[in-house]
C-alpha cells in the first residue's frame, strides 16, 4: 500500500465475465485498517471470529482485518438456505468462536436460522458495514509473534467431522515464500482464482500469494466457473493471466463442456503455470486437455502437478516451470500389493502414474512404512511423512 497504492491488488468478477469489482492496495489497506480498529476497540486479541461470507472482496477485507486485531480469523461459507447448519455449528463449537462476521444483507437472513441453533445463538453476529464505519486511523499495529495463529483452516469434513488446522503467521508466510519461488512469479504475473475462499487452495493460492508478490489477483465465484467452464479460459484470454488452475475435475470439466466452435475464441498464450492438485492427478486429462487447446497457445509443459495438504498450510512439492510433467508406468497388480514394478506404458496391466513435483528449500519428505516408522525401499509404497516450517502446530 506505501509503494503502488493506486495499483489493482484484487478484482472480482461477479459473474465470471467482463463486469469487474476492483480493490487497490490503497483501498485495501484503509478498508482492512477500519475494521481492525473495530475489532480491537472490542478487545478480541487471540479470540477466534468466523467469516461467513460469499466469494468476493468483502472476505478479503474481514480476512485481513482479524490479522490486524490481533484475532484468529475462521474461513467458513454463509448457511445456505434448506441445508443442514450441522458443518457451520461444527466449526463454531470446535473453534471456539465468539463472533461471527457477515455482510448486512446476510446478517438480516440469518436471524432466522440462527434463532434455532443453540451453538450459533451464542456467537455475536457482527456484519461487516458497521465496522468499516471505524475511522482507519483508528488503527493500532500489532506485532504477533510468528508462532501465533494467524487463522484456522478447516478441513473439508468429507469423512469426518472438520478438524481446524492451526496456521501460525511463519507457516503461512514460509508456505507463501515457497509458492512464490516454485511458480517463479514476478511483479507481472497474473492470478487467477475461482476456487472457494475458504478452502487452503482458494485462500493461500488465490488471496495470500498475490498479495505477498505484490501482483494482481483476480477472483471469480465458483459457481461461475462451474455453470459455465468456457468463463475461465475466457478470463484467461481476456486478462492476459499467467497463474491459474485447479483440481483434476476442472480440467475434465473443460473438456466436457466447451464446444470445438468455441476454442476460436480462445487465446491461452500468456498461460504460464497450470497447477493441478487436492485430487488424482490423471494423465489422460493432461494428455487430452493440451491436445484439445492446443490450437489455442495452451502447452503441455505449463501443467504443474503438486501435492499438497491443509496440515501443511498448502504445498509440499511441485512441478517445475516450463518442464512436462513427470509420469511412470507401474504394474496395477503390484500396486496394490503396496509393490512399485515398472512396466512399458503399452502393457495391459500398466497403471499410468503423473509425479507430483518435488521438494524445494527447507521441506523434506519421507516414505515410511506406517507399523514399523521406518523409511520404505525404492519399491514400496508407504506414508508420506514432511517436515517443513510450513507444517502446522496440529489440530
Amino acid at each position: 500500500a506505501m509503494q503502488q497504492a493506486h495499483r489493482s491488488a484484487f478484482t472480482f468478477l461477479p459473474e465470471g465475465e467482463s463486469e469487474q469489482v476492483v480493490l487497490t492496495y490503497g483501498e485495501l489497506e484503509e478498508r482492512v485498517r477500519s475494521v481492525g480498529a473495530a475489532l480491537a476497540r472490542m478487545g478480541i486479541s487471540g479470540e477466534r471470529v468466523m467469516l461467513l461470507f460469499p466469494p468476493g472482496l468483502d472476505y478479503i477485507v474481514s480476512f485481513f482485518g482479524c490479522l490486524y486485531a490481533g484475532a484468529v480469523a475462521v474461513p467458513a461459507y454463509p448457511p445456505r438456505p434448506n441445508r443442514s447448519l450441522d458443518r457451520i455449528e461444527s466449526i463454531a463449537a470446535d473453534s471456539q468462536a465468539i463472533i461471527a462476521l457477515t455482510t448486512s444483507q446476510l446478517l438480516s437472513k440469518a436471524k432466522t436460522f440462527v434463532a434455532e441453533s443453540p451453538v450459533l445463538s451464542k456467537l455475536q453476529w457482527l456484519s461487516l458495514e458497521e465496522l468499516e464505519a471505524e475511522k482507519p486511523g483508528n488503527w493500532k499495529p500489532t506485532y504477533p509473534d510468528p508462532q501465533a495463529l494467524a487463522y484456522l483452516q478447516y478441513t473439508s469434513g468429507s469423512t469426518a467431522q472438520p478438524k481446524g488446522v492451526m496456521i501460525s503467521h511463519a507457516n503461512v508466510l514460509h508456505n507463501a515464500a515457497y509458492i512464490h519461488h516454485g511458480f517463479e512469479h514476478t511483479p507481472d504475473s497474473i492470478s487467477l482464482s475461482w476456487l472457494p475462499h475458504f478452502h487452503d487452495m482458494g485462500l493461500i493460492d488465490g488471496i495470500i500469494v498475490p498479495l505477498f508478490g505484490g501482483f494482481p489477483g483476480y477472483l471469480m465465484p465458483p459457481a461461475a466457473f462451474l455453470q459455465k467452464p468456457l468463463r475461465w479460459l475466457q478470463a484467461v484470454t481476456r486478462l492476459s493471466v499467467t497463474h491459474t488452475g485447479g483440481p483434476n475435475f476442472a480440467y475434465e470439466l473443460c473438456l466436457r463442456r466447451i464446444g470445438h466452435e468455441e476454442l476460436n475464441e480462445l487465446d491461452l498464450r500468456t498461460w504460464s503455470v497450470a497447477y493441478n492438485g487436492a485430487e488424482p492427478v490423471r494423465p489422460q486429462t493432461l494428455d487430452r486437455f493440451a491436445s484439445t487447446f492446443a490450437s489455442c497457445g495452451f502447452r503441455p509443459e505449463i501443467f504443474y502437478p503438486a501435492y499438497g495438504l491443509a496440515e501443511a498450510t498448502l504445498k509440499v512439492t511441485g512441478g517445475r516451470k516450463s518442464t512436462v510433467p513427470v509420469r511412470c508406468a507401474l504394474n496395477a497388480e503390484a500396486l496394490q500389493h503396496h509393490r512399485l514394478v515398472e512396466v512399458a506404458e503399452s502393457d495391459t496391466h500398466a497403471r499410468l502414474l503423473v509425479g507430483c513435483g518435488y521438494v524445494a528449500a527447507d521441506t523434506r519428505v519421507e516414505i515410511v512404512d506406517p507399523e514399523s516408522h521406518t523409511p520404505c525401499g525404492e519399491s514400496n509404497v508407504g506414508e508420506i511423512w514432511v517436515s517443513s516450517p510450513s507444517v502446522a502446530g496440529g489440530y
